[in-house]
């Protein structure tokens, strides 16, 4: 069995897209602009990363230490950090790239990852003034067709004023730029074999951006059946980024880099937002644990049609339910007028109901929520898309889906499937917006600004 849920898992990896809720920029700045905290704090002065780490080398390597501790005690399945990988502050004097790519090295994130000076402006916004910065100078991961949308990046200079509003919702979408890709021992990377993460759990490693999904997805709420025979599932890490984030961002504002300390309060945010997604937290929505062990079964004895048509069926749910919720918020920024996403995303009676954030508020509250939620969502992306787009398994969404108008396409279904849809994804961005909050104020509480 395990063998069998080994190859479900491989094929639903290599099928599935990676990526959370399109450009998590859109809707983290509908999320944070009601939070006063964030709307109406003061603008921060933009700083290279070198900088940063160059002030607080000392601080930041007992922080990473500190980090690797918790980790081992809090995250099943952790590998410590290599002892050669450890941040040395040392390392300062041997100048900025250096520094960069041993703070990068001691994350355990790509050290490909650009951390430009950048802000996505806001579609709500004024028009931007700044030069546009190219695609490859923001994100290391070729330029893809993401769900339909266009990224638009704006540099910024060293000391320019920027609002902490632009700086945090751009940072939620970054970790989707190559910072998670190719960590593994079996990753065609230099640095994946150092990391010490063993091989890629779930995916195809020949895929870079199917590398990323076991630091984007947590299946901690699967049936027991599943992990006895598959433990693997449980090498997933949003836990280990979350906290890496907070951290550093919390010691960034304690020491008067405020620019940091919005910048890496986003990079948490995208991991918490990413488990509010569904798919990013339940292996299989729609398939009981019987109807999928019978599926492995008969791929077993020769027979894989069905193991591959529920392969292609989840992969075309994932896709339509995020470039479904990604045309409805563009749709909102176009028109200048409020929407149901907004309203969602603005809706703060959700705020708190987990109870006080923690180091078990990812698993136990947020991906507990969503994997709670994944049966629901299945149920009504069949009952209100096109049937071809999530119920034939001939059609590949992933491959041929691109040009298609969702929006359009459900709303020839009739006005009950569209407002029923979109009230679902409604319902999934409030708590896209009410868990993003809490994050950002369990980060601010404690800190002491200068």
């Amino acid at each position: 069995m395990k063998h069998l849920l080994l190859a479900f898992a491989l094929a639903l990896g290599t099928a599935a897209p990676a990526w959370a809720w399109s450009n998590h920029a859109l809707a983290a700045y509908r999320a944070f602009e009601v939070l006063p905290e964030v709307a109406q704090a003061a603008p921060v002065a933009a700083e290279p990363l070198e900088d940063f780490l160059a002030a607080q080398a000392t601080p930041i390597a007992k922080l990473l230490a500190q980090q690797d501790a918790w980790a081992q005690q809090h995250i099943a399945h952790y590998p410590p950090l290599p002892a050669d990988l450890r941040f040395d502050p040392a390392i300062a004097s041997q100048g900025a790239p250096a520094l960069r790519k041993a703070f990068l090295m001691a994350l355990r994130v790509s050290p490909e990852s650009r951390f430009a000076l950048y802000v996505q402006p806001d579609p709500r916004g004024p028009e931007p003034t700044a030069a546009a910065l190219p695609h490859d100078a923001v994100s290391a991961l070729p330029l893809r067709a993401k769900d339909g949308e266009a990224h638009h990046f704006m540099r910024l200079q060293a000391g320019e004023a920027v609002a902490p509003l632009a700086v945090l919702a751009s940072a939620s979408d970054e970790p989707d730029y190559g910072m998670d890709v190719n960590l593994w021992e079996d990753s065609p990377s230099a640095w994946g074999p150092r990391y010490g993460f063993g091989p890629l759990p779930f995916g195809n490693p020949a895929l870079d951006f199917a590398t990323q999904a076991p630091f984007h997805m947590g299946f901690y709420h699967e049936s027991p059946v599943i992990y006895a025979a598959a433990g693997f599932l449980k090498r997933t890490y949003p836990e280990l980024r979350v906290h890496q984030f907070m951290g550093l961002s919390r010691l960034a504002f304690e020491s008067g880099h405020a620019y940091w300390g919005w910048r890496f309060a986003g990079l948490a945010a995208h991991y918490v937002q990413d488990l509010t997604q569904p798919y990013h937290a339940r292996l299989a929505p729609g398939f009981s644990t019987a109807r999928l062990i019978g599926i492995q079964l008969l791929a077993a004895l020769g027979m894989p049609a069905r193991k591959n048509a529920m392969v292609v069926l989840l992969s075309n749910r994932h896709f339509v339910l995020e470039r479904y919720e990604s045309q409805m918020i563009q749709a909102g920024g176009k028109t200048g007028q409020p929407t149901a996403l907004e309203v969602a995303l603005h809706d703060k009676r959700q705020d708190g109901a987990g109870g006080a954030w923690g180091d078990a508020t990812l698993r136990d509250a947020v991906a507990l929520q969503s994997f709670d939620e994944g049966e629901a969502v299945t149920r009504q992306l069949l009952a209100c898309v096109p049937a071809r787009y999530v119920s034939d398994p001939d059609f590949d969404f992933g491959v041929d889906g691109g040009s298609i108008d969702l929006m359009s396409a459900v709303a020839g279904q009739g006005p009950q499937a569209k407002a029923s849809l979109e009230a679902s994804i409604a319902t999934l961005m409030g708590h896209f917006g009410a868990h993003s909050r809490e994050l950002v104020r369990a980060i601010l509480t404690p800190v002491r600004q200068p």
